[in-house]
């Protein structure tokens, strides 16, 4: 179905309720923003494009800057308390919020996945003191960074303009490494319908049923990996976090999308939706209620994923497919009918474990890092961050542009192209996440590692730190890249997610400080609470600016 402009300008492109029919639902790694109802006017329009952005310039301050007419509020932090046995987890990443009530944006559930760990933090271990560090760590302290990751549910509420914590809430848990979660699927993964925990959680999803979508990314730096050769031989790479040590678990459990529920607290593995370094997993649903689900391969040279399901309301039923891009179009990875995977692979749960090797057999195109996936919600194309790929002098990324053969997300065809590249003259370097407005306005977050940042005659000098970026839809900076935070030192900023009425902009601040070797001397100290420890957090961001760039204060009867 092809929808117009105002179709999609007036639905939220990112429903987290599941209440909106028309359109059907279309719900992505990291926006999510309640219905406008009414038709713009010539006058209303005429004030969203006279909405002045003073852009910032690039710093390398330690601190999070914000552009004039925002304001920010720290919502949790590593380390604080979400209930009587348990505090909130390390280095967060995609945000998502759900009203507990959908007349109440100001008091729902906020999910916060848990990317990864710094053990000179975490569990009081220096890697630099060591050659070869995974080797002398402790089962006391690889437990304590496996607590770490996961996941986090918090209910968070909106009091006198602050977002606040409901602490000891019942809703309030941890996902964590060590969590049991139940596989999607009809054969055991390496002998177990049960897998140990969850990691590498990046970015995520929602679903049209209210669930939570957590994807893990760099599953390796965990249990490793496998080496797959000839005649069914296997050989284990060795893990950066040297997990393996205490706890025998096979790589194979890990690369899946993690589906929780919020409610309940239980989790799924979803096998159908193939395994790789997810980013995100991007969902639409169609009109009788089948999904499609768009994921990335965060890794040079790999893939871009789309599942499109046989059953209403399945992640699992269906086929997953991969993109030729240079071609137009999408592979199904489906062992029953492709020979060449038939050669290759005993049956379909292999061609899924296996997908990286599925989807070069079948000549998907090679990617710069496929990061986050979003969907316009005025034109319906697709977006996806391509963030940098240096072997092949691709330093600074882009993002890819996929329209659907006649705007139909089940295509098997559709066109590719770039959208914006990044660059000194773009004003931006390593797109990740992506996040649309309610006017369509698009958000963007930056990856560039922070090994590389600031580096005299670098390539990423020009930029300084990371930051947040909102490309306009109208008036005279409509298409221009605009600087609206800069992260502290090191830091990266993730999970950009719009709360239902627009307001407020959750975003995590991860890894301030990543660069310290010496705990003594740490190279950020944000956010300054005191005791000279960078601290992961996440944070809310308000502000005159926010409500003129989403129509709100502009369109009468809106949700405000």
């Amino acid at each position: 179905m092809v929808y117009n402009r105002r179709e999609f300008i007036a639905f939220l492109g990112k429903a987290s309720i599941a209440t909106i029919t028309i359109p059907p639902f279309l719900s992505g790694c990291s926006s999510n923003t309640k219905p406008l109802k009414n038709k713009l006017s010539e006058e209303q329009i005429k004030k969203l494009k006279n909405v002045v952005l003073e852009a910032l310039v690039p710093s390398d301050k330690d601190d999070l800057l914000l552009a004039n007419g925002l304001d920010y509020k720290i919502v949790i932090k590593w380390g604080d308390r979400i209930s009587d046995k348990d505090t909130f987890g390390f280095n967060p990443d995609f945000n998502c919020f759900i009203p507990l009530d959908e007349n109440n944006p100001k008091d729902g559930l906020l999910w916060v996945n848990h990317e990864y760990t710094n053990p000179l933090y975490v569990a009081d271990f220096n890697p630099n003191d060591f050659e070869n560090p995974s080797e002398h760590k402790t089962k006391a302290q690889v437990d304590k960074e496996m607590y770490s990751v996961g996941g986090s549910i918090v209910r968070i509420k909106e009091e006198q303009g602050v977002w606040k914590v409901v602490n000891n809430d019942s809703h309030n848990i941890r996902i964590t490494a060590q969590t049991p979660i139940a596989i999607n699927w009809d054969k055991p993964i390496m002998g177990k319908t049960e897998i140990m925990g969850t990691n590498s959680n990046c970015s995520g999803g929602i679903t049209p049923w209210n669930t939570f979508l957590t994807c893990e990314e760099n599953y390796d730096n965990c249990f490793g990996q496998t080496i797959y050769g000839e005649n069914d031989n296997t050989t284990h790479i060795p893990s950066l976090n040297g997990w393996e040590k205490f706890y025998n678990n096979p790589p194979e459990h890990y690369g899946w999308v993690v589906e929780v529920n919020p409610k309940s607290g239980t989790a799924q593995k979803h096998i159908a939706l193939g395994r790789f370094a997810h980013e995100c997993c991007t969902l639409y649903e169609l009109e009788d209620k089948r999904v499609v689900a768009y994921s990335g391969d965060d890794t040079k040279n790999e893939h871009l994923y789309k599942f499109i399901s046989s059953k209403p309301g399945s992640l699992k039923e269906g086929t997953l497919y991969v993109a030729d891009t240079v071609n137009g179009k999408w592979l199904a990875l489906d062992w029953e009918n492709e020979p060449v995977l038939k050669n290759k692979f005993k049956d379909q749960t292999e061609v899924l474990i296996r997908a990286r090797e599925a989807a070069k057999l079948l000549g998907a195109t090679p990617l710069n890092r496929p990061e986050d996936i979003e969907i316009d919600p005025i034109t319906g194309h697709i977006f996806v961050s391509l963030t940098n790929n240096k072997p092949k002098g691709d330093y600074h990324g882009s993002i890819l542009k996929i329209e659907e053969t006649n705007g139909k997300f089940d295509a098997l065809t559709f066109k590719a192209s770039t959208y914006l590249a990044g660059g000194e003259e773009n004003g931006f370097s390593c797109p990740d996440n992506l996040a649309f407005d309610l006017s369509g306005n698009l958000w963007m977050t930056s990856d560039m590692s922070g090994d590389a940042m600031n580096k005299e005659n670098g390539p990423y000098m020009p930029f300084k730190n990371n930051s947040l970026f909102v490309i306009p839809r109208y008036g005279k900076d409509a298409g221009k890249v605009i600087r609206v935070a800069s992260a502290p030192r090191d830091a990266e900023l993730t999970g950009p997610w719009f709360s239902p009425d627009g307001k407020t902009l959750f975003l995590s601040v991860q890894h301030p400080g990543e660069q310290t070797t010496d705990k003594a001397n740490p190279t950020s100290q944000w956010p300054f609470d005191g005791d000279n420890i960078p601290k992961p957090a996440v944070v809310a961001i308000t502000g005159d600016l926010i409500d003129k760039m989403n129509y709100l204060n502009l369109v009468e009867g809106s949700s405000t």
